[in-house]
């Protein structure tokens, strides 16, 4: 889901921000991290969870690396995230500028690339003989 939600605030979502007049700008990102907040910050958890999990022994019975190189993906994504994406949100709500909105669109090519490895991972996963379905 996560895969999905990421492209399209990649090349639709952040990129529509530059079309949003600056005397509503701000109020456009208050908005918008909100509801985005109220969709997104659910499915990262329940992936932080299920990540943990795929990451013990008893559920990783192949013995794999792909979990774990996994977590270290979303470890990436997750510090992209609160290092820079959220910090940059907060400078848009505050300063509405559009050299903030393309920072924006720029820094989040890494959780885009980070998301998309992700899905390739959990598909080696269901498909291998020793995976989830094996």
């Amino acid at each position: 889901m996560m895969t999905g939600i990421i492209w399209f605030v990649q090349i639709v979502h952040y990129p529509l921000f530059a079309m949003v007049p600056t005397n509503r700008l701000v109020a456009y990102e208050k908005s918008h991290s909100h509801r985005t907040a109220a969709i997104v910050m659910p499915l990262m958890l329940i992936e932080l969870l299920t990540t943990g999990l795929l990451c013990f022994p008893m559920f990783n019975q192949a013995g794999s690396l792909l979990p774990v190189i996994g977590a270290a993906i979303l470890a990436v994504i997750w510090m992209s995230t609160f290092t820079v994406q959220v910090p940059l949100h907060r400078m848009l709500s505050k300063t509405g500028d559009y050299v903030t909105v393309y920072r924006l669109v720029s820094t989040n090519w890494i959780r885009t690339f980070g998301w998309s490895a992700r899905s390739i991972i959990a598909s080696m996963m269901l498909l291998s003989n020793g995976g989830l379905v094996g």
